[in-house]
């Protein structure tokens, strides 16, 4: 049975001591003027400035960027209390929870344009950052399957399918990565 279509971007699943995720997030700061759309499961990165409060601001990460995190929830407006996701014209402020530990594990859709082999376990890969089509309010961002080198500056580093029932290496699996290259953590390393 093949894989199912159904990305959702980055989603935390572990720390990175093997542990449970422990819902450990911080908080960032999205300016009005900002002119990306934010959806959970985004890749995010660091932009210069703050709010008043000097809570750091953040952007969209595209392709190949150096990351802070992955957002994981949108504060929300006492006015639409079921806002989940940020629009691209906004009319005020947005704050974000973002998964900001250089070690966290997360689970994360292969794209659906080929597979990923065994010995790409190891390896560092993209991203190709997409938006939700209909009503799922979710990142679409899925893993570049055929991005998997031994690149060290390659922004994930791949770590294994997800250990779930009927999972295969063909197309749209769920795969497991972590950060190899992160504003908290360093350059990245060679994968193997």
């Amino acid at each position: 049975m093949p894989n199912v279509n159904a990305p959702s971007g980055l989603s935390p699943v572990r720390n990175g001591d093997g542990s449970p995720w422990n819902q450990q997030a911080n908080l960032y700061y999205i300016p009005q003027a900002d002119a990306n759309a934010y959806y959970i499961g985004d890749l995010v990165k660091s932009i210069a400035g703050a709010d008043a409060n000097g809570v750091a601001r953040l952007t969209k990460a595209v392709a190949g960027d150096t990351c802070r995190g992955a957002i994981i929830g949108v504060v929300t407006d006492p006015n639409a209390l079921a806002t989940i996701s940020i629009p691209a014209t906004k009319v005020r402020d947005y704050y974000i929870w973002v998964v900001d530990d250089p070690n966290a594990w997360f689970e994360v859709q292969g794209d659906n344009s080929g597979t990923l082999a065994a010995t790409a376990i190891g390896k560092n890969a993209n991203f190709t950052v997409a938006a939700p089509t209909g009503i799922v309010p979710f990142s679409a961002t899925v893993l570049a399957t055929a991005t998997a080198a031994v690149t060290a500056t390659l922004p994930l580093k791949i770590l294994g399918l997800t250990q779930k029932e009927g999972q295969d290496f063909t197309a749209n699996a769920k795969i497991l990565v972590k950060f190899n290259t992160h504003e908290l953590g360093g350059a990245g390393t060679l994968g193997v």
